[in-house]
């Protein structure tokens, strides 16, 4: 048993309003996460199963209706958030660390991960498909989520040489690195060359530079091809990354002298697909396979395909809400209701002629399938029977003996993290509306969506007085650099209770690209720092080892 915060209500000295206070009750633990060798069962993990259904819970058990109570977007978006979120966020604990490791701070937790690793590698066994993971760091910098894919068994995708000398210096076996960078200097080739880390190769100037450092090197350089420009439904896949699939023939041909020189070794097939459509991968590999088939036939030797990453993640409880937010936006555009972004924008959408035009430019924030379930679609896809007759995705791959390799970040970081700041002003807008200032910047929760579309959450700093306390107000949140542009979010928020300084606002499930995608130092800010939980009592935080 343990202690897990509840909630009761207490009221405040002045009777004027109710306050969310914290009291402790003993509860079992969570479930045991086992993966890998008998060592993981030992300890008990944090619970990290999403909150389905907020509902279906009574509040003294599961507080999520009351967190999400004091801020609401003014179309509501809610967030999953995992169990051990809500655990966190009724402790006090969270003032203390954003206190002792200032504002905005990014709270992360092993265990889903561990699940979400586990859940994937079931589905392919359920297959016996050979696959290999690895975890993309290019969508969280911590050094940490290493130590978590090598106790797991896991592999990892570098994108720089930093990331590369990482993760080699925390112990990685080469053997299960590969370096996908969309730009790869000479002394990046080298060291993948140096160390046997096999190169995902984007283009024939690449090709040309790694036969130059390989020729000069005492190991032949491991190196995957980059294929591209499918033909799916009639249209060309267009992508900026890798070779086109009408000039592959050219490339592996006497013209680059690929399969006849010693120093290289071909020993895969990739390709990255933006989104997250099955249909477009089973073109995609359908594409693939007879260039495994014929590489064989050639000499080489293709140990595996690797299908990047883009296996999709749900951010949000409830589809409707998600409909209805499409909708509502776009009655906004047309002016037939208040405005629900900052002077209407369209986030991606533009109105005219009385019609709205576009799509919004976000990650589709609620979709279906996802994850384990969407993977498992991939693989029992049936293929074109003139590709593999009377075969399944899993059935082709295996039966030609081959890997299936892939590069998750955002999936594997699916319920990871979030990330925390203080507030340090609310003030009125000539135009009516609150600007609530948070000791954050823009790019320290972004992508290169225009938005992250989650309603975030508010844990109120008793004892702090402010003439914004008690007053219900609607508002936008603003950032610390110094440029009218300077949102943090182009949504509308409500607070039925106020916002005062002191204040924090978490942003939910921000582990997957969120937290550093976009982070930068301008004004010579210090970057956000990262803390991991201390499991399983989640009481507990240190800092990860790339703020030390």
């Amino acid at each position: 048993m343990r202690e897990r915060p509840g909630l009761t209500h207490c009221r405040v000295s002045d009777g004027s309003r109710w306050q969310i206070c914290i009291s402790f009750k003993s509860v079992p633990h969570g479930p045991l996460i086992p993966f890998g060798n008998a060592n993981h069962l030992s300890a008990p993990l944090p619970r990290t199963e999403p909150l389905a259904n907020d509902s279906q819970f009574g509040q003294h058990d599961r507080p999520v209706q009351w967190l999400r109570s004091g801020c609401r977007g003014a179309v509501p978006l809610d967030g999953v958030l995992a169990s051990w979120m809500v655990d966190v966020l009724c402790q006090p604990s969270i003032h203390q660390w954003v206190e002792q490791f200032e504002s905005p701070l990014n709270v992360l937790c092993e265990a889903p991960l561990e699940a979400n690793v586990r859940a994937l590698a079931a589905v392919a066994g359920d297959r016996n498909l050979d696959l290999q993971i690895h975890f993309a760091r290019k969508a969280n910098k911590c050094l940490r989520w290493i130590d978590v894919a090598k106790r797991l068994g896991i592999a990892i995708d570098v994108a720089s040489g930093i990331e590369l000398q990482q993760t080699l210096e925390r112990g990685i076996e080469p053997a299960k690195i590969i370096c996908t960078a969309a730009v790869k200097p000479v002394a990046l080739l080298q060291q993948c060359v140096d160390h046997g880390v096999t190169i995902v190769i984007d283009n024939t100037d690449e090709l040309l530079a790694i036969q130059s450092v390989a020729s000069r090197s005492a190991h032949a350089a491991k190196i995957a091809i980059r294929m591209s420009g499918f033909q799916h439904r009639g249209q060309k896949l267009s992508s900026r990354f890798g070779i086109d699939v009408d000039d592959f023939a050219s490339v592996v041909g006497s013209g680059f002298g690929l399969l006849a020189d010693p120093s290289l070794a071909v020993v895969g097939l990739h390709f990255h697909l933006d989104g997250s459509s099955i249909a477009q991968r089973v073109t995609a590999i359908e594409q693939v396979l007879p260039w495994v088939d014929e590489l064989n036939r050639r000499g080489q030797q293709i140990k595996f395909i690797d299908m990047g990453g883009g296996i999709p993640v749900r951010y949000l409880q409830s589809q409707d809400q998600w409909t209805v937010f499409h909708q509502e936006h776009e009655r906004s555009l047309l002016g037939l209701r208040e405005a629900i972004t900052l002077d209407r924008h369209g986030l991606g959408r533009i109105a005219g002629g009385g019609n709205v035009f576009g799509k919004l430019n976000s990650y589709p924030m609620y979709q279906a399938p996802v994850s384990a379930d969407w993977f498992s679609q991939l693989l029992d896809h049936q293929l074109d029977p003139i590709i593999a007759a009377e075969s399944s995705v899993a059935d082709a791959i295996r039966r030609r003996g081959l890997q299936l390799r892939c590069e998750p970040g955002r999936s594997l970081l699916d319920g990871c993290g979030m990330t925390v700041a203080r507030v340090e002003f609310c003030k009125k807008h000539p135009s009516g509306y609150a600007l609530i200032g948070l000791s954050m910047n823009r790019t320290q929760c972004r992508t290169t969506d225009d938005e992250f579309l989650v309603d975030p959450i508010l844990l109120t700093c008793a004892g702090v007085r402010s003439t914004s306390r008690l007053q219900s107000v609607d508002g936008f949140f603003v950032g610390a650099y110094c440029t009218e542009s300077e949102y943090l979010s182009l949504r509308r928020f409500h607070f039925p209770h106020g916002v005062a300084r002191g204040d924090l606002i978490v942003f939910p499930n921000t582990a997957g690209y969120q937290m550093h995608f976009m982070e930068s130092r301008s004004h010579q800010f210090p970057l956000a720092k990262n803390v991991f939980l201390q499991q399983p009592a989640l009481d507990q935080a240190s800092l990860d080892p790339i703020d030390r």
